[in-house]
C-alpha cells in the first residue's frame, strides 16, 4: 500500500461522531476519526506487504498514523530479537494512553515462552526509562503477559517505582488490581506493607471496589484499607 493510498483510506473511513467522542477520551485533536477495528484491518494488510516502506514514510502527524504503526508490530512475523528493534523505534511516538495500551495488547509475541525472560528484562528497561509513556507501556505489557507466579514478586517491586505522572500511576493501579484478581492473597499482603504513594494505593483499591470480578465481602475489606 502506497502511503498516499493509506491516508486516502483513512479519510474514507472517517466517522465524525467517533472522532468527537474519541478525541475527548484521549485529549487529542490530531485524529481523523477511524474506529480501532478498521485500523487493525489496515495494519494487517500492511503487514502482508512492504511494511518497512510504510514505517519509513510514516509522518506520525495523526493519532491513526501512530496507532496503525503500533498495531502493525503485532502482525509482523519475525523473531523477537528482530521485532524488539521495531518496537524500540516505535515507542518514542507513543503520546497517549490509547496508542500505548492498544499497541501493548496487540503484541502477542510476549506470550511466547522461549522469549519470556529476555523480554521481561527489556520491559524492566521500559519501566525505568525517563519517558513516562514508555513507563506506562512497560506496565501494560506486564498486565497483559506477565501476571503469573513466576513474575509476581518482581511486578510488585517494579510497581513501587516513584513517579508523579498521572498516566503511569493509573497503569500501576490497573496492573495491581489485575494481580489481585488472579493472586488475591499475595497482592493483599503486598498492599498491606507496600511503599506505594497514597494516590496510587487508593486508586488501586478504588479500581478493585468498582470491579465485578471480586466479591462484596472483599470490597468491604478493601474499603477499610483506604488511606485518608
Amino acid at each position: 500500500m502506497k502511503y498516499k493510498d493509506f491516508l486516502k483510506e483513512l479519510n474514507s473511513l472517517q466517522d465524525l461522531n467517533f472522532k468527537d467522542f474519541h478525541s475527548k477520551l484521549i485529549h487529542d485533536d490530531n485524529l481523523i476519526g477511524v474506529k480501532t477495528a478498521d485500523l487493525k484491518n489496515i495494519a494487517k494488510e500492511i503487514a502482508k506487504g512492504d511494511y518497512d516502506k510504510f514505517i519509513k514514510e510514516n509522518k506520525h502527524s495523526f493519532y491513526e498514523e501512530n496507532l496503525v504503526h503500533g498495531l502493525l508490530l503485532g502482525y509482523i512475523k519475525m523473531d523477537y530479537s528482530l521485532l524488539k528493534e521495531y518496537i524500540d523505534d516505535f515507542i518514542p511516538y507513543i503520546d497517549n494512553w490509547a496508542v500505548c495500551d492498544l499497541t501493548a495488547a496487540n503484541l502477542k509475541v510476549y506470550k511466547k515462552k522461549n522469549i519470556k525472560e529476555e523480554a521481561f528484562n527489556d520491559i524492566k528497561g521500559y519501566i525505568n526509562d525517563k519517558n513516562p509513556w514508555i513507563n506506562r507501556f512497560g506496565y501494560v505489557l506486564l498486565l497483559y503477559y506477565y501476571i503469573d507466579e513466576e513474575h509476581l514478586s518482581e511486578i510488585f517491586r517494579l510497581c513501587e517505582n516513584k513517579t508523579q505522572e498521572y498516566f503511569v500511576k493509573m497503569s500501576v493501579a490497573w496492573l495491581l488490581s489485575m494481580c489481585f484478581v488472579s493472586y488475591k492473597k499475595d497482592t493483599l499482603t503486598f498492599l498491606k506493607k507496600c511503599n506505594l504513594d497514597e494516590w496510587t494505593y487508593n486508586k488501586t483499591l478504588q479500581k478493585l471496589i468498582e470491579s465485578r470480578m471480586i466479591t462484596d465481602k472483599e470490597k468491604d475489606r478493601l474499603r477499610k484499607m483506604k488511606k485518608k
